[in-house]
């Protein structure tokens, strides 16, 4: 092949690779013009009417959060939510913030040694906006090397849904909802529906909820079934065979105590002397021969 032929293959190359770009492209915008951009706009419409009712009923919901080298820290939403949305012509995000307070008095108080262990816990304090550093104690240089910790402020949950035209998916984040930290799921086009609004709904409330339950394949659910199967068999089996094994063993018991009380008997049968039945019977028979005699 000379060089001008090769050069016009490449050429053809990346001429059809562009074209595929483009189409590729055209087909994630068609998704994000049909199917995502109205999906966000009714998620938006649902969150709308969610905290509209959760800031005229104001439920009590507890959550907790378990902080390395502190413990638990106990808190209850606030019901104050600010719900924006920013919007591109390729992009669309929705934002839900609202505060979870720290119920301090339902927090522990925690003393912590050694100025590795204090900065370690006083860092996460200060990463998470909290406070409650109580009795620090230094050391010649300055240095913290013990010091108390009871948990006081607020912590910021948000829940962010982004959809663009490069993902051609729907991202859903969470900070700070079920522990500290971020919770990611991404979500294809088809999935919007109610139901996904409502496990959202239910997510976003700390209601029993399926959104991060993520769905089986029949070959796997057919897997698991016949697991659980197999391992209700395998106990009903265990349980007969202990019922059996321990009926044996009462049995068991049953005839050794038998046998130690006739083993006693016998015992004391031989170590016995002789009683008086045997003296009469020999009496008897003396008696027996001296009237034949007379009679003779």
């Amino acid at each position: 092949m000379g060089l001008l032929d090769e050069l016009e293959q490449e050429a053809q190359k990346r001429k059809a690779s562009a074209e595929d770009a483009e189409k590729r492209k055209a087909e994630r915008e068609e998704i994000f013009r049909t199917r995502l951009d109205p999906g966000m706009t009714a998620l938006n419409e649902y969150l709308t009417k969610l905290v509209g009712s959760l800031k005229v009923l104001q439920p009590k919901k507890q959550l907790r959060y378990n902080l390395q080298g502190y413990g638990d820290i106990v808190g209850y939403v606030e019901h104050d939510y600010e719900l924006k949305v920013n919007q591109t012509p390729d992009s669309k995000e929705i934002v839900l913030t609202y505060p979870c307070a720290v119920a301090n008095e339902e927090c522990p108080t925690v003393e912590v040694q050694g100025a590795s262990k204090v900065r370690t816990v006083a860092g996460a304090f200060q990463r998470y906006h909290l406070g409650g550093l109580l009795d620090p104690k230094k050391d010649a240089s300055g240095e913290v090397v013990s010091a108390k910790f009871k948990a006081k402020g607020r912590i910021t949950l948000t829940a962010t849904f982004t959809a663009d035209v490069d993902s051609a998916v729907i991202k859903l984040q969470f900070v700070n909802f079920d522990s500290l930290g971020t919770a990611t799921k991404n979500v294809p086009p088809q999935q919007l529906n109610a139901e996904l609004f409502d496990d959202i709904g239910r997510y976003l409330a700390h209601e029993p909820n399926g959104l991060f339950r993520e769905a089986l394949s029949d070959s796997y659910r057919n897997q698991l079934r016949t697991k659980v199967q197999q391992e209700q068999i395998k106990r009903r089996w265990e349980s007969k065979i202990s019922e059996q094994q321990k009926a044996e063993l009462e049995q068991m018991k049953r005839e050794q105590s038998l046998a130690g009380k006739f083993g006693k008997l016998v015992g004391k049968d031989k170590d016995k002397p002789a009683d008086d039945k045997p003296a009469e019977a020999g009496s008897w028979l003396d008696r027996l021969k001296g009237l034949v005699k007379k009679d003779k």
